[in-house]
């Protein structure tokens, strides 16, 4: 006589299922134990892909420039390609991200390299031109501050090495950093902001945005006149850059600071 065979389910069992249940919260109770540790890693590898993109924006202005008469686009006329006119007036914060629509074919007319991977805003969909050249605009172009995540110095020159260029928009004053994006608002209003290069009477500092993840009292990124880019903390931006960063001679008639100062436009 042949034995039944016995067929055996191939559903879970109740047992089995609750198995089962425990081991994925476990797994996952394991990979957030994990993570924590990764961050610091991944603020690194943000850091380093900011301070790539601010060298290939330095190296789109040093082409821009040695196009347009040696200037980069804040020093040269909208007739010669450039938004020098645009300048002569006060609070143009708001107009911060022409400076890098007029240079987009040197920058590959790639936006998300005007972006930080550590800032909270997301990069435009394409470029268009600066508002001199009339071009029409959607929703997805890059049209303004809200797009972008590094100022502008307006006084910085190619003969100047160690001027002010652009830098990510964190910075705000005082020395104690705080929680928020400094000069910079978040509404993409943009700022036009005079810093004194007495950094004793008119002191900055990065906020605790962007790259100051492990430093409480603030880091960010630099880039000078000869396209170098410098990892800085608060204290050494104050020392070291902040007094030789180019004093602006070019104010707007009526705005004129008491004290020696860097202009800059902050998105």
């Amino acid at each position: 006589m042949k034995a039944t065979p016995i067929h055996k389910s191939e559903a879970f069992t109740r047992i089995e299922l609750i198995v089962v249940i425990l081991a994925v919260i476990a797994v996952f109770v394991m990979v957030t134990m994990i993570l924590p540790p990764l961050h610091p890693v991944r603020a690194s590898i943000n850091r380093v892909s900011c301070i790539n993109s601010l060298k290939q924006i330095g190296t789109a202005y040093r082409i821009w420039a040695s196009d347009h008469n040696g200037r980069f686009p804040a020093s040269e006329s909208v007739a010669n390609g450039g938004w020098r006119e645009f300048l002569t007036n006060a609070d143009q914060g708001s107009l911060c991200w022409t400076n890098y629509a007029i240079m987009a074919d040197y920058v590959g007319r790639s936006p998300r390299v005007l972006i930080c991977p550590s800032d909270e805003r997301q990069p435009a969909g394409e470029f268009i031109g600066g508002p001199q050249t009339g071009s029409s605009r959607d929703a997805s172009d890059f049209k303004d501050n809200r797009t972008l995540s590094y100022f502008v110095g307006l006084s910085a020159d190619g003969s100047q090495p160690q001027s002010l260029l652009a830098g990510d928009r964190n910075l705000g004053g005082g020395t104690k950093p705080r929680s928020d994006y400094g000069f910079s608002p978040e509404s993409g209003k943009g700022n036009d902001v005079a810093i004194q290069t007495n950094s004793k009477t008119g002191p900055v500092c990065w906020s605790l945005k962007v790259h100051s993840a492990g430093n409480s009292a603030g880091a960010g990124n630099i880039l000078l006149g000869d396209g170098s880019v410098e990892q800085v903390t608060s204290g050494s931006f104050r020392s070291q850059w902040q007094p030789v960063a180019g004093p602006t001679t070019n104010w707007p008639a009526g705005h004129v600071p008491s004290a020696p100062s860097v202009r800059v436009l902050f998105p």
